[in-house]
C-alpha cells in the first residue's frame, strides 16, 4: 500500500501502524486520516493480521530523538486560512470517519503513546481497545484552550472510562495526565519505561493474536454495544455469538485442543 504520512508493518500476526509526520510531532492533517483509513481497509481484510497497534514516529535530530505519539490538529496548517467552510467540514467528517472505523475494527487494537498525545491524537488513543503509554509521555484534551472541540467519539469513551465528573474535568480543563495518572484514572492499561513501551504492547498483541478470531470481534462487538442495551437484548446477542461461534472450525480446534492437551491453531473460519 502507498502511504504519506502514516508507516505500517506486519511482525507475524501483529500490524504495527506508526503516525508519520515527525518534524510536527505526527499532527493530524487530512492525508493522515486517509492514509488511516486504507491501512484499516487492508488489515480488516488480511486475515494474517490477528492485532493492531498504533504508535507514533520519533523525530531523530542532532540535538536527540523526540518523541511524540500525535500532538492533535496541525495548527499551522489551521491558520494559514486556506481551508474554505465545505473543506473544514470535509476535514471534520474524515477526522470522524477515521475514529468510528478505529472504534469498530473487528480485530483488538493497542495505542502505544510514546509521548505527548494531545487533541484529536488523545481521541484517537481512547478509541483503541487498550491504552500503554511510556511513563514520561502525557494525554491531555486541550481543545477548551484553542477555542474548538474533542471528536472522535470522547464525550462517549471518556464518560465510560472514568465517569461523568472525571470527563467533565478532564475536557473543561484540558487537564495534563502523565502515564501512572491516566493509569490510575482506568485511562490507560499499564505505564512504564519507554523503552520497554512498544516491546511490552507487541507481547501483549501477540497475546491476543493467538486467540480465536472470530470470538474476539464478537467479544469487541458486544462490549462496545452494550452500555446502550438492556438486559435482554445483551443475552440475546450473546446467546447469538455464542451459536454463531459453535458453527466455525475453530470452535471445534478449540474443543479439540483442550482434549489433546496442546495449544490451539486458529484459523478465522
Amino acid at each position: 500500500m502507498e502511504l504519506n504520512t502514516v508507516l505500517f508493518e506486519q511482525q507475524e500476526h501483529v500490524g504495527i501502524v506508526r503516525l508519520n509526520r515527525p518534524e510536527r510531532m505526527n499532527a493530524v492533517i487530512e492525508q493522515m486520516y486517509l492514509d488511516l483509513q486504507t491501512v484499516f481497509s487492508q488489515a480488516r481484510d488480511n486475515s494474517e493480521i490477528r492485532a493492531l497497534i498504533l504508535t507514533g514516529c520519533v523525530w531523530h535530530r542532532d540535538s536527540g530523538d523526540k518523541q511524540a505519539f500525535c500532538a492533535g490538529a496541525d495548527l499551522k496548517k489551521h491558520s494559514t486560512g486556506d481551508r474554505s467552510p465545505w473543506q473544514r467540514r470535509e476535514y471534520i467528517h474524515l477526522a470522524q470517519e477515521a475514529s468510528r472505523q478505529l472504534f469498530e475494527f473487528p480485530k483488538p487494537v493497542i495505542a502505544a503513546i510514546n509521548g505527548p498525545a494531545r487533541g484529536a491524537g488523545a481521541e484517537m488513543a481512547l478509541t483503541c481497545d487498550f491504552v500503554f503509554m511510556a511513563d514520561t509521555a502525557t494525554l491531555a484534551f486541550t481543545e477548551t484552550s484553542l477555542g474548538t472541540f474533542v471528536g472522535g467519539g470522547v464525550t462517549k469513551h471518556l464518560t465510560q472510562l472514568v465517569g461523568i465528573q472525571q470527563a467533565r474535568k478532564l475536557i473543561y480543563q484540558g487537564t495534563t495526565l502523565d502515564g501512572p495518572e491516566a493509569v490510575r484514572l482506568g485511562l490507560a492499561l499499564q505505564s512504564l519505561p519507554l523503552d520497554q513501551l512498544l516491546p511490552t504492547a507487541i507481547t501483549f498483541a501477540q497475546d491476543l493474536a493467538k486467540k480465536a478470531p472470530i470470538s474476539l470481534a464478537f467479544a469487541k462487538d458486544l462490549i462496545n454495544r452494550a452500555p446502550l442495551r438492556d438486559i435482554q437484548t445483551v443475552l440475546l446477542a450473546e446467546a447469538e455469538a455464542m451459536l454463531a461461534c459453535m458453527t466455525t472450525e475453530d470452535w471445534h480446534e478449540g474443543i479439540a485442543s483442550f482434549a489433546q492437551r496442546r495449544d490451539p491453531e486458529f484459523k478465522g473460519k
